[in-house]
């Protein structure tokens, strides 16, 4: 019988699940509360509880991926999901009771599988206990969330807290339409730029596996050394006030080109945390005032839960959330629930999610077993000991893109063979591992694999130039693979060859 599989959200996790459930021949249900696909990224003019819309991005693309796979048949929207439940033989089935609800009437039904694919970027978090004073402010406060345009806030004087992707984007659009703007930073940040050496996009040259072997493989001292470089190649971050604090860690980065700028003009400043708030003023911790404060905008981040399940299930050890690579909870007797989209990295998040979904369908469909119970729990604790070295905290959802990918892929068979492409196909293996990590990689073997895949790679840079080169002066320059890793190789035989001869 074809199984079938209930899937919780319309995002692009959610489509991703509903097109490789069809491509595997399960049966998906979409469950939308929603009246639209996109999720996080389908931007709405008002507020809507439980969704976080950003910016006016890639919902077109979104939507033109659901039609062409003809995805929106299998989705039903304005449906809550209000429970779901394992069923009273799930020892032998591993089958969900799945409640919903849709204008007023609820509605139960089984299901074999279920794919929870809601997002963590859900709930809205105002940290207000951490500012003393916060309920004497007389000014407007509200979450970055609630942000949607810059016109209400000109002449203002604005207080952004949080130094993260939103603070950033907001304070540098209004910098432009308010009085003043100031942003109020606990810890700091790395600030990068989408435009990266000689004029590149920065992840097609910085994500490579050349580039993750090297961080992974040099000395400690000499991967943090050029980490930080790295960062710094553009501005020194010190001069500007934007010095994490631990600056080894590889917590995830801002990525905002103009915000340096704005900072060197004087239209946007750097505050430390706040200390206090009094009726119109912010106190911070180095006793500097801001005054006269018009609005506070929290942006905090979010939170995510999952309220239609046992807490138990994804939270099965000490109250922390305990997921096989992010998406599987060990515990369970049949590995008929996955949670898509629970990870955050420096890659791209849509290739990701498919690739997730692509292992836990192949999971589900029992043509590709998990370890044993104690094998995924001392995976899990390997890694949270890795990500407290890495980003300060063990129980983050970052992780390292081409490690966690190539990780994936593995389960499937779907993981590019790199000794092999270099006795085989040295053209492509070179452009494999020394270029971007893209997700045409991952299409090149195993189930899903796409006849197109070599050549899309070895014509990456063809498409990436085009559209920039709408003034032809000359053939489009591709960037040489090996000059951008030469430099951090010979600097670091360098640094070691200086080590042996001092010590």
């Amino acid at each position: 019988m074809v199984k079938k599989v209930a899937i919780i959200g319309a995002g692009i996790s959610g489509l991703a699940s509903i097109r490789n459930c069809l491509e595997e021949g399960l049966e998906p249900t979409c469950f939308e509360k929603g009246e639209d696909i996109g999720g996080l990224w389908k931007f709405s003019d008002h507020v809507e509880e439980g969704r976080a819309s950003i910016y006016r991005k890639l919902q077109e693309y979104i939507t033109m991926f659901a039609k062409e796979k003809n995805l929106l048949k299998y989705i039903q929207f304005k449906t809550i999901v209000s429970s779901v439940n394992k069923r009273p033989d799930f020892q032998t089935t591993g089958q969900w009771d799945v409640i919903t609800e849709k204008d007023g009437k609820k509605e139960s039904a089984v299901f074999d599988a279920v794919m929870i694919c809601s997002g963590h970027h859900v709930y809205p978090n105002i940290p207000k206990e951490s500012f003393p004073g916060i309920k004497l402010f007389k000014g407007k406060c509200f979450h970055s969330r609630d942000y949607k345009e810059p016109g209400i806030f000109k002449g203002k004087r604005v207080l952004v807290i949080g130094l993260g992707n939103s603070g950033c984007d907001i304070a540098s659009e209004l910098s432009h339409i308010a009085e003043k703007v100031i942003i109020s930073s606990r810890s700091g940040s790395w600030v990068m730029s989408r435009v990266w050496d000689e004029g590149y996009p920065w992840d097609m040259l910085f994500i490579t596996r050349f580039e993750t072997f090297l961080k992974n493989t040099l000395p400690t001292v000499i991967s943090n050394w050029w980490y930080m470089k790295q960062m710094n190649a553009r501005f020194k971050h010190e001069n500007y006030g934007l010095m994490p604090l631990n600056s080894t860690l590889r917590k995830e980065p801002v990525f905002n080109d103009e915000l340096p700028a704005c900072i060197l003009c004087g239209i946007v400043t750097i505050k430390p945390n706040v200390k206090e708030f009094t009726e119109d003023s912010a106190i911070f911790e180095d006793g500097t005032v801001f005054k006269a404060i018009d609005y506070v905008i929290f942006a905090t981040g979010y939170s995510y839960a999952y309220p239609f399940l046992d807490d138990s299930i994804i939270k099965s050890r000490d109250n922390e959330v305990t997921l096989f690579k992010g998406i599987f909870p060990p515990p369970l007797e049949k590995p008929t629930l996955a949670v898509i989209g629970l990870v955050q990295s420096l890659g791209a998040a849509i290739p990701t999610t498919d690739l997730q979904s692509r292992w836990a369908v192949q999971v589900i469909k029992g043509t590709c077993p998990l370890p044993s119970v104690k094998d995924m729990m001392n995976d899990i604790d390997e890694k949270m000991g890795k990500k407290l070295k890495l980003f300060g905290k063990s129980d983050t959802i970052q992780t390292d893109y081409v490690v966690y990918m190539d990780e994936l892929a593995s389960f499937i068979g779907a993981k590019p063979n790199i000794p092999w492409l270099f006795l085989t196909d040295p053209k492509l293996a070179l452009e494999v591992y020394f270029g971007p990590c893209t997700p045409y990689q991952f299409r090149l073997v195993g189930p899903g694999k796409w006849p197109g895949a070599r050549n899309a790679i070895l014509t990456q840079w063809d498409r990436l130039l085009k559209p920039m080169t709408t003034r032809v002066v000359g053939s489009p320059l591709k960037p040489c693979l090996f000059c951008n890793w030469f430099r951090p190789v010979l600097i670091s035989v360098v640094s070691i060859a200086a080590l042996i001869v001092l010590f």
